[in-house]
């Protein structure tokens, strides 16, 4: 007898999930002339501007260390 209440219990809490990708479909197809990579809201702009920030400021490093490094050698 308990292992069909365990059956019963796991059977009847299942919820039933919604097919979201329609939805997404229709915001990132949209022809609103913004690029796919932010037409996602707030929270795409905002990583893609801290994305891009890190990039320069890694390569601005980079270049840096590189300039250190063959100006010390010559």
């Amino acid at each position: 007898i308990p292992r069909l209440l365990y059956i019963r219990a796991f059977s009847s809490s299942a919820r039933q999930l919604k097919n979201k990708v329609p939805e997404s479909q229709k915001i990132f197809q949209a022809d609103n002339g913004l690029p796919v990579h932010i037409k996602g809201g707030t929270g795409d702009v905002l990583l893609y501007r801290a994305t891009m920030t890190l990039t320069i400021a890694g390569e601005e490093r980079c270049s840096r260390c590189i300039s250190t490094v063959q100006e010390d050698k010559c």
